[in-house]
């Protein structure tokens, strides 16, 4: 799929004189003063057209121009079918609405409060009523809805289950409304004789019955329902069929009968077939039995006298091209209405409800998601969703978009979606289906196919296709929508289509961004959908670089610092933590880091984000921390709102297992990483407890979550205290177990040099005081931990030492030798910004009496110095301040020093040479 919607790139402009300017008049045309267009002399036909193509909102807001257009919008032809299932509709609003409803005719509603103020509409000619959401509506409310509307002739309530609507209600509605001709209705408890009696007796227009999921239905008395032409009682799971399938033969007018997903027996299949006269379509999808029965014998139903049986195992689509006789259908056009419109009306009212009951079922079947249905959604379940996609009935439009969104998904916890199932609603085109229904002007319609698009993109072929279709544009202009519903699927849509790279800079292009961050501003509290799904988008956009630039640009950390501070919805919280850490990732040509950091309130957040019960709201909210300590402004303030403590505390040793996803290990720990580059932070890490589950962690067979706890460890180190801690704790075999056996090299290089800081002799002023009351035993423990460092010390330097060519470097000079020693020895790691206290370090380390680490630290300024390296330049700038240069020829020159440390050592004054000459030209 190739298309693209093409965008216009100039507005059009209106000139005076005639519609068609040749090219010699262009300058003119364009000099000629534009003619104002007088909306109020449009003819009152014209602007009904308008007022009819706008939503509600709209409507209102045109009305509210002057008195005139406030007159057209009270016209009686704009308000005779009203759509309130996305709108508040309590008695308040029912009361403002009810000088309008006079001509109300069909009315959609969403929830039972809505129905309970249906009556406040004084809408008495009501003739429709169709309701969903509505679990909690009572007896009391359903029969005052009958009462106040006699004329009623469609009443839809579903599919929710109605678990406190008895059979009382239900001969209310047959008492009341005597003009009842459909009534469709899910989750009953019950319909008894008394109930469906009332039907049969005062309803005797009533030719479409549908009782849905119900718990018990009379199957006897249904067959009074002389009337009956269309019945469904898929789902009902409590049915006689021995007693139904003898007494429904007897209905006189009968057309149509749907038993899906009841466990219906082939028996009372064939007694239908055999004995109902007038029967032409049996439904019976997701039907146990008769699916075993089929399997065993595909003939069972082939004598059926001219009924058609359609079951997951018949062809669908050829089976229903037969209800034309003498008509040239193609099979995949048998959803057509130009095929039965007009021309049969027994035919057309049957394919209306059988794509009504198609649809219903099928949502339901993805819903439940039963084994065993991969070959019918792959062969014709697909397509038949899709074709229903493009049916005259709004409801059905819809639920076929939700049961696309359904039938794809694998598990809502891991949001997978089923490969072959969403590259079927591809490669049948249903990507354009569903992005031309997200652009009609119902708003219902496009919630549910934004939220089929945005479950289909989980699949990144598919989400290629929606993006080449036009389809992120769509989404963004949905996502500014003042629907609630509509703009919460849109950022969905958005969100799954941010994962990929390809995507972000067209959503950016596209306005996207602006449109994400503006949700946020708009329905700040209590609607966690809208707020998680816009948050999760704006944090897969700010992990792109420029991406991210456009974020806060267009307000998106302080949006994302109010929901960190205010909102208290957990998947919320952890879509704005994560958003803020993406935020403060990227490198120093970008300012997000110092912009989040000096955020009013957005260190205190974070750092009470991480005592959340929520793990993935912990672990977000410590890898904001993690990413904001690289700032030194930032690193102070989170120790000031108490960061450091806050990193701590929560995860003392004996409690970690309160952290068991490795994620949020290697955030808690790269958190204090980061901290720890600071004095003061690192002094109060160790003082606060944080050794112990940093060694804790640094076990971890997980190499990030021992690399990033190497790394807090190695800046621990640097103070004597923490060093002294450290081997208190028994620090130093875990050290000595990264540094020889991780398969991370940084792990290893970082735990080289914390073994290395911790016994360069600087830790025995601390060790003869000791950290309690036994310092003997303190000292001797520190003499044999030193042993075993250097140890393992020399023997990590010393792989990256080949002895052949050490030793023909030792005899030569040639820049060339030194190149290709730098070229082995390097361990390809990004290293951080070194102080110059770090530096000076090592400088003086060089001076230590002990060759393994006079060669480590060579090898360490090796790899602070390789030209190329991203701090390098200043690294050198330091060594130079330091007066390295000195110290780094006797290193080299020394008698007593390894053949490493002396190659090592002129290894980095060739370095420092050419950062020197770089810097003069």
């Amino acid at each position: 799929m190739t298309r693209r919607v093409r965008r216009r790139t100039c507005r059009e402009r209106v000139v005076r004189g005639s519609s068609r300017v040749g090219s010699a008049g262009v300058e003119d045309a364009e000099d000629a003063p534009a003619v104002e267009l007088d909306w109020k002399a449009l003819p009152d036909d014209t602007m009904l057209q308008l007022f009819q193509r706008l939503n509600y909102r709209d409507r209102a807001s045109m009305a509210a121009a002057c008195r005139a257009w406030r007159a057209l919008g009270s016209s009686p032809c704009l308000w005779s079918e009203l759509d309130l299932r996305a709108h508040r509709c309590d008695r308040e609003v029912a009361s403002l609405l009810a000088a309008r409803c006079g001509s109300l005719h069909r009315l959609r509603l969403r929830g039972h409060e809505a129905l309970e103020a249906v009556p406040g509409l004084r809408a008495r000619g009501l003739r429709e009523v169709v309701a969903d959401g509505c679990r909690g509506l009572s007896d009391a409310t359903l029969a005052v809805l009958a009462a106040r509307h006699e004329d009623l002739e469609r009443l839809q309530i579903g599919p929710d289950p109605l678990e406190r609507i008895s059979s009382d209600a239900l001969r209310q509605v047959a008492l009341c409304c005597s003009q009842l001709r459909r009534l469709r209705l899910s989750g009953l408890r019950e319909a008894d004789a008394g109930a469906v009696g009332a039907l049969a007796r005062y309803c005797p227009l009533l030719e479409d019955v549908a009782f849905l999921d119900c718990g018990s239905v009379d199957e006897t008395a249904l067959a009074g329902i002389h009337s009956l032409r269309f019945l469904s009682v898929a789902g009902c799971r409590s049915l006689k069929w021995a007693t139904a399938s003898t007494s429904w033969t007897q209905l006189p007018s009968l057309i149509a009968i749907d038993v899906s997903r009841t466990d219906v027996s082939p028996n009372a299949i064939s007694r239908l077939i055999s004995n109902a006269k007038t029967l032409k379509l049996i439904c019976t999808l997701n039907c146990i039995s008769v699916e075993q029965e089929l399997l065993q014998d595909p003939s069972v139903f082939s004598n059926s006298k001219g009924k058609l049986v359609l079951t997951v195992k018949s062809p669908i689509f050829k089976s229903i091209a037969t209800m034309f006789p003498g008509v040239d259908v193609k099979e995949h056009e048998v959803f057509n209405h130009c095929n039965w419109r007009h021309k049969d009306k027994i035919a057309g009212d049957t394919m209306t409800w059988l794509e009504w009951i198609l649809s219903q079922s099928l949502l339901r079947i993805a819903e439940s998601n039963p084994t065993g249905m991969d070959e019918f959604w792959l062969q014709q379940g697909t397509a038949l969703l899709l074709r229903l996609l493009k049916s005259s009935q709004e409801d059905v439009q819809e639920r076929a978009a939700t049961a696309l969104a359904t039938f794809v998904v694998m598990d809502d916890e891991s949001a997978n979606v089923d490969p072959a199932r969403s590259m079927a609603v591809m490669q049948n085109g249903g990507i354009r289906m569903l992005l031309d229904l997200a652009r009609c002007s119902r708003e219902s319609a496009q919630s549910e196919a934004a939220k089929a698009i945005a479950n289909l993109s989980v699949n990144t072929k598919v989400a290629k296709a929606v993006a080449d279709e036009g389809g992120i544009t769509i989404l963004t202009n949905l996502a500014k929508s003042m629907n609630r519903l509509v703009a919460e699927e849109a950022a969905g849509g958005l969100w799954n289509l941010s994962v990929g790279e390809d995507h972000k800079a067209a959503i950016a292009v596209s306005g996207g961004i602006k449109a994400l961050v503006d949700l946020i501003y708009r329905w700040p509290a209590g609607t966690d959908g809208v707020l998680e799904r816009a948050a999760g988008a704006l944090a897969n956009l700010a992990a792109d670089d420029k991406c991210s630039l456009e974020v806060a640009k267009a307000g998106g950390v302080h949006a994302l610092v109010t929901l960190a501070r205010s909102c208290k919805l957990e998947g919320v919280l952890e879509q704005a933590a994560r958003a803020l850490a993406n935020l403060a990732a990227h490198g120093d040509n970008n300012d997000n880091n110092a912009a989040v950091g000096q955020e009013a309130g957005a260190l205190e957040a974070l750092v009470q984000l991480t005592g959340s019960q929520n793990e993935g709201v912990r672990q977000e909210a410590a890898g904001a921390l993690w990413n904001l300590s690289f700032d030194d402004r930032n690193r102070e303030a989170i120790a000031a709102v108490g960061g450091v403590e806050a990193l701590v505390s929560p995860f003392p040793p004996h409690h970690l297992h309160l952290m068991p996803f490795e994620g949020l290990q290697e955030r808690a720990a790269g958190a204090l990483w980061g901290l720890s580059v600071s004095e003061a932070n690192s002094i109060a890490i160790g003082q606060g407890g944080g050794v112990a589950p940093l060694l804790t962690l640094a076990r971890s067979e997980v190499e990030d979550v021992h690399e990033t706890a190497a790394g807090a460890l190695w800046n621990l180190a640097f103070y004597s205290g923490n060093a002294l801690r450290i081997v208190e704790e028994g620090g130093v075999p875990v050290l000595v177990s990264i540094c020889s056996s991780s398969g991370s090299k940084m792990a290893r290089f970082m735990s080289a040099l914390a073994l290395a800081y911790m016994f360069d002799g600087r830790m025995g002023e601390v060790a003869l005081v000791g950290t309690s009351s036994d310092s003997s035993s303190k000292s001797v423990n520190v003499e044999g931990a030193r042993r075993i460092a250097f140890k393992h010390i020399e023997t990590f330097v010393l792989t990256f030492s080949d002895p052949q060519i050490f030793s023909m470097a030792a005899t030569s000079s040639a820049p060339a030798a030194l190149s290709q020693l730098e070229k082995h020895s390097s361990t390809n790691t990004v290293l951080t910004l070194f102080s110059g206290a770090e530096i000076g370090r090592f400088v003086a380390m060089l001076r230590n009496p002990s060759p393994i680490l006079r060669a480590c630290a060579a090898f360490a300024l090796l790899q602070f110095t390789i030209p190329g390296g991203r701090h390098a330049v200043h690294h050198a700038d330091l060594l130079q301040k330091a007066g390295a240069g000195r110290v780094l020829r006797a290193a080299a020159a020394a008698t007593t020093a390894t053949i490493e440390a002396k190659i090592f050592a002129r290894i980095v004054l060739r370095n420092l040479e050419h950062h020197q000459s770089g810097t003069s030209t």
